[in-house]
């Protein structure tokens, strides 16, 4: 039995009362966008038992008083309240409608309860914002849509928050990146539940990969958010943006900001969700990018434009990043420019001509658990042991294997 069943198992015999592992209630609320909301409604709540996947008996329940307005005006009445949580042993959180605002205490409460029944509670997108809101996030790994990582770092800091994972699953909390995670998330579910061939069928069905290799980070906008504007860090990120051509490294940072580097790295981490050395060669790469695709220098004069020591360094850490080396990267970029416009082909570019091989969510896919946070012990781009680290997560490191596009937890 592999620890991803024996997982499902133990949870399964948590739950408590009339709850069951197959009945799944979908929590809706109003102004929640209607395809977000869809995902597990046709994940689970259609028979496709005559192409081998196992029925889910669908319990789709108002969050909030009705009828629920979503996209485009529609409006939506719900079969069920909250009250038939009670009976689900799986519980899903599609969307939340604004980052800003508190979810209903009525919701978030009896998540809560079924979360301590023994039910799995999951969060896709933005709806792991309620499930931060209920507390069942603290202390444990997350994921949510690239653009609202960093804010759901700053406003939960026990959240082990990780921006570039498709999805995360914690055992018996799970939570997804952005719209086409969520069916990542759902695939993965029944995947747990009833084995591979299960969710192949489902996938076939669906007309999507049983499995995505990779992360968020092909479509991270690698920029930081707005409310770093107001905070005096704000001058050490910029300084660092217009001096990336130098080589400096985080303790450079830290010394400009007047503070120690694990204060730095705190007060840094709170901010923008990311660790400060994984985004200072997040924004090197992302330069190197910028120039492979402008300019006609060389690729040992865009790495020393970019702060790296030696054209090896900027290879390794563009390989790690975007899972190719620098010179394919230009021509698989200049091969498709004239057929559309520059930005908007790089990514597909990237999907359909670039291996993906070299990222780090398919290198944990290839079965190599981590086992603690790598030693860093150089400056981004020195060519040093850091070359060797910056590609593994800090963000979490997991006790066991991962799936591809997941960050698993024992």
């Amino acid at each position: 039995m592999s620890q991803d069943s024996a997982t499902a198992t133990e949870a399964a015999r948590k739950l408590t009362g009339r709850r069951r592992r197959e009945v799944v209630a979908v929590l809706l609320f109003s102004g929640g966008p209607i395809f977000e909301s869809s995902i597990p409604l046709s994940v689970f709540g259609i028979d496709r038992q005559d192409a081998g996947v196992p029925r889910y008996r669908l319990l789709v329940c108002g969050g909030e008083e009705g009828p629920l307005r979503t996209t485009g005006g529609l409006e939506l009445s719900t079969p069920y309240g909250l009250e038939a949580i009670s009976r689900a042993g799986t519980v899903v959180v599609p969307a939340w409608r604004s980052i800003t605002s508190p979810p209903p205490a009525e919701a978030l409460d009896a998540l809560r309860r079924a979360h301590e029944e023994g039910a799995r509670i999951v969060g896709l997108c933005t709806g792991a914002f309620v499930l931060a809101a209920a507390g069942l996030l603290d202390g444990r790994p997350a994921t949510t849509h690239w653009m609202y990582a960093p804010t759901l770092a700053k406003r939960y800091p026990s959240v082990h928050v990780d921006p570039r994972e498709l999805f995360v699953d914690d055992g018996d909390v799970l939570t997804s990146a952005g719209t086409a995670a969520g069916i990542d998330l759902c695939l993965h579910i029944v995947r747990t539940d009833h084995g591979t061939e299960a969710a192949g069928a489902l996938a076939r069905r669906l007309v999507v990969p049983p499995r995505r290799s990779g992360g968020q980070e092909r479509y991270l906008d690698r920029s930081l958010p707005e409310e770093i504007g107001s905070d005096p860090l704000a001058e050490v990120v910029a300084w660092a943006l217009e001096h990336l051509h130098e080589q400096f490294d985080v303790e450079t940072l830290a010394a400009r900001a007047y503070m120690s580097r694990r204060t730095f790295d705190r007060r840094f981490r709170s901010l923008t969700g990311s660790a400060p050395l994984q985004w200072l060669i997040t924004q090197r790469v992302l330069q190197a990018q910028r120039l492979l695709e402008t300019s006609d220098y060389s690729v040992d004069e865009v790495a020393g434009r970019c702060g790296f020591r030696s054209p090896v360094a900027l290879r390794g850490h563009f390989r790690r990043q975007l899972g190719s080396s620098p010179a394919a990267y230009r021509a698989a970029y200049r091969a498709r420019r004239p057929q559309g416009g520059a930005m908007e082909s790089v990514n597909s570019v990237m999907e359909t001509t670039v291996p993906a091989q070299g990222t780090a969510s398919t290198r944990r896919a290839a079965g190599a658990a981590s086992t603690g946070p790598a030693p860093v012990t150089a400056a981004a781009g020195s060519g040093g042991p850091l070359e060797h680290f910056a590609g593994v997560s800090d963000a979490y490191v997991p006790g066991r294997p991962a799936l591809p596009g997941q960050r698993s937890a024992p």
